[in-house]
C-alpha cells in the first residue's frame, strides 16, 4: 500500500479538512496541556507525527520568534499543506522533517518539549519510537501525551448495536495494521523504565449531545471513517449504510447521548 495512503483515514484533502477540526474541537485542551506542561516563548519543541500540522502552528505561536518548532511526519502531502500554511501566517521558525517514525532515524537535535497525539496507536512498535523520541528531550525537557486507553468506550447512550460493530471494525483494522487503540494503558510504565518522571495523568471522555461542537470530531471520523473501511476491504457497502443510518437516526433522536473514545493525557519530565 502506497506511504500516503496506508494512513487509517488516507492523506487526500477531504482528510486533510477533517484533522483541521479535530484540532479545534481538541485545542483547548492541548493549549492547557501545553501550559501544564510549561511550553512557553524561545524553546525548541517537536511536534511527532505532525499530520498537517495544525498544532504545530500553535506551538510556533507559542515559541515565538527566538523559539522553534520542528514538525516531523511521514507524509509529504501534509508537510507541504503545513509549509503553505506557516507562509500563509509569516512563520518562519517551523523546520519540516519527514521520516517514517516506526522506521526511519529521528533528526539530531536537542528539545524542551515534546508533543505527541494520536501517534503511537498506530505504530508497529511504539514502544521503540517512545524510547527514540524520548533521547530529543534536553535534561529537564517535558514530553506531553494524548492518546487512547480505552477506544471501547465510543457510543451511543442508549446502546446502538450497529454503531459498536463499527467501533470494533476500526479498532480491528488498526489491530491488522499492527497499532493498538489502547496503548495508553501501556504509555506509564514504558515512560517510567525510560527514567521520566510523571508529572499528571488524566483521562479525558466527554459525554456530549449533537449540540455540541465536540459532537462534530466524531461525526466527521465517522463520515470519512466508514467509507475508509469500505475501500479497504473491512465492512461491505450494505454495512456502511447501515452504520450512517444508525449515526444519522441517534443525531435527531431527542434525549441522545453520545460517549467519546477515552483518551488518556500524559505529562512526563526528562530528569
Amino acid at each position: 500500500m502506497n506511504r500516503e495512503r496506508d494512513y487509517v483515514l488516507g492523506t487526500h484533502d477531504e482528510e486533510i479538512e477533517r484533522l483541521g477540526l479535530q484540532h479545534r474541537v481538541w485545542r483547548p485542551r492541548a493549549l492547557e496541556a501545553w501550559r501544564n506542561a510549561g511550553f512557553t516563548t524561545g524553546q525548541t519543541i517537536a511536534d511527532i507525527g505532525c499530520g498537517p500540522g495544525y498544532a504545530s502552528i500553535d506551538l510556533a505561536e507559542i515559541a515565538g520568534p527566538n523559539g522553534r518548532v520542528v514538525a516531523i511526519d511521514r507524509s509529504r502531502r501534509f508537510l507541504d499543506a503545513l509549509e503553505s500554511s506557516a507562509a500563509q501566517r509569516g512563520l518562519h521558525n517551523i523546520d519540516v522533517f519527514e521520516a517514517d517514525l516506526d522506521e526511519d532515524a529521528l533528526p539530531e537535535l536537542k528539545v524542551d518539549g515534546l508533543w505527541v497525539r494520536w501517534v503511537f496507536a498506530f505504530m508497529k512498535h511504539p514502544q521503540e519510537l517512545l524510547a527514540k523520541v524520548i533521547r530529543l528531550l534536553k535534561p529537564g525537557g517535558t514530553i506531553v501525551i494524548h492518546e487512547y486507553f480505552d477506544y471501547a468506550t465510543w457510543g451511543f447512550a442508549p446502546r446502538s448495536e450497529v454503531f459498536e460493530t463499527f467501533v470494533t471494525a476500526v479498532m480491528k483494522s488498526w489491530r491488522e495494521g499492527g497499532g493498538e487503540p489502547d496503548i495508553g494503558l501501556m504509555l506509564p510504565q514504558w515512560l517510567g523504565e525510560y527514567g521520566l518522571k510523571i508529572h499528571s495523568v488524566r483521562p479525558i471522555v466527554d459525554v456530549i449531545t449533537p449540540r455540541s461542537f465536540v459532537w462534530q470530531w466524531p461525526k466527521t471520523f465517522v463520515a470519512v471513517g466508514v467509507n475508509r473501511l469500505v475501500d479497504i476491504g473491512r465492512i461491505t457497502a450494505d454495512e456502511a449504510r447501515a452504520i450512517h443510518d444508525a449515526f444519522a437516526e441517534r443525531e435527531r433522536a431527542a434525549h441522545t447521548l453520545m460517549i467519546t473514545p477515552a483518551v488518556l493525557e500524559i505529562i512526563a519530565r526528562a530528569e
